[in-house]
């Protein structure tokens, strides 16, 4: 059975009111599809499926984790969100939470560095675009780190580099598999060579962890999963997992489209075009992934690996 399918099924024997509002709202809704939206209680007791349209209330969507109850789409999560979907209650750990990042370039387009920085912090409560620390999924003590797209669009500039750096390297002293979350738009441009300076300092400390200690790095690809994060650690992962219909790229259509020079199809840099394709190990839906993640944790202790 498929992940929509399941949803489906599930949708017929006990979905809530969305096939209503659905057909309420329909004539309100034009060729124009809305942006996706962090689910966020405050703002309304109502949210928008970016797939079909309907609505869908908060406080039912927060408890499905941002997964809309009539086709199974998947929508935006902010990094707590996703710390509080697989880590133990009470056992998050944050690490290095003031690292904050500085203007070195004193770079400025229609708005300066400095106060992107400051208004990013102030929407998201966050320093910069990545959360790391240690917890414990299901007892198995873990070293993950979350980036958040709600910030700056999750792009990597030095303290995400840093602070995910940092993280590699003590679940490397501390014998600990390593998980990283990725949804981001992929070089931070406010921080020129410096933000493509992450990519191999991250790669580096990836293969001591992964090829010199034989330590486990799962990586888990979310909307969207884009240029530099993608060309570096988001698809370095022993196991590489994404949720559903995830956005996996590094160049966009349009750039890859103007350089080949031929139309390229709606859904090839999709999730499921790419483990078609070989790129990815398994897709998993969101409500299942503690579950999976354990798994794979208990096969790993139970038969590690030795070199012959």
């Amino acid at each position: 059975m498929s992940v929509i399918n399941w949803f489906e099924d599930k949708r017929k024997f006990g979905g809530l009111i969305g096939a209503f509002f659905e057909e309420a709202t329909r004539s309100s809704l034009s060729n124009e599809k809305e942006k996706r939206v962090s689910i966020n209680a405050s703002k309304g007791l109502w949210a928008r499926c970016d797939n079909r349209g309907n609505m869908l209330y908060v406080k039912f969507l927060k408890q499905n984790r941002s997964v809309c109850e009539e086709c199974g789409y998947h929508l935006p999560m902010n990094s707590m969100e996703r710390i509080e979907l697989s880590i133990d209650p009470n056992t998050w750990i944050p690490m290095d939470e003031d690292t904050a990042a500085r203007d070195i370039l004193s770079f400025s387009d229609e708005d300066s560095y400095e106060n992107r920085l400051l208004v990013s912090q102030e929407k998201t409560g966050l320093i910069d675009a990545v959360q790391t620390g240690i917890g414990y999924l299901n007892g198995t003590l873990i070293a993950p780190g979350v980036m958040d797209f709600n910030f700056m669009g999750g792009s990597m500039g030095s303290v995400v580099g840093e602070k995910i750096t940092r993280l590699i390297e003590y679940a490397t002293q501390s014998l600990l598999p390593l998980v990283l979350v990725c949804a981001s738009g992929g070089a931070r441009m406010q921080e020129g060579t410096f933000s493509l300076m992450q990519m191999a300092k991250i790669s580096s400390v990836l293969q001591l962890h992964q090829v010199r200690k034989k330590l486990l790095y799962i990586s888990v690809l979310t909307y969207p999963t884009t240029g530099g994060v993608t060309a570096s650690f988001g698809m370095l992962g022993d196991i590489i997992i994404a949720e559903s219909k995830a956005y996996i790229a590094f160049a966009g259509k349009r750039v890859i489209e103007q350089t080949l020079r031929q139309k390229i199809p709606d859904d090839f840099q999709a999730a499921e075009s790419s483990f078609t394709n070989g790129l990815l190990d398994s897709i998993v839906p969101r409500n299942l992934l503690k579950g999976v993640l354990s798994e794979i944790f208990d096969l790993y202790f139970s038969i590690p690996y030795k070199k012959n």
